[in-house]
């Protein structure tokens, strides 16, 4: 089975992004995923089932550890 995420990060801001945004964009990059499209208003991965929940609990557990206050 393959899925797809989609997420933004915010606050936005074109300068300097938050801390938790960039961690969320490395976590992506450096998945096993078949396609990711990372931009500066929001973000998409494909992959197997599993690569992508993985990806998707790193992100989310490495967001939050980095700043993000809400998912």
């Amino acid at each position: 089975m393959r899925l797809r995420v989609e997420f933004t990060t915010e606050p936005f801001d074109l300068d300097e992004a938050p801390a938790h945004a960039v961690v969320a964009r490395e976590v992506i990059q450096s998945a096993e995923l078949d396609a990711v499209d990372v931009g500066p208003f929001g973000n998409t991965a494909e992959g197997g089932a599993d690569e992508v929940l993985t990806a998707v609990d790193s992100l989310l557990r490495r967001a939050l550890a980095s700043g993000a206050t809400r998912v």
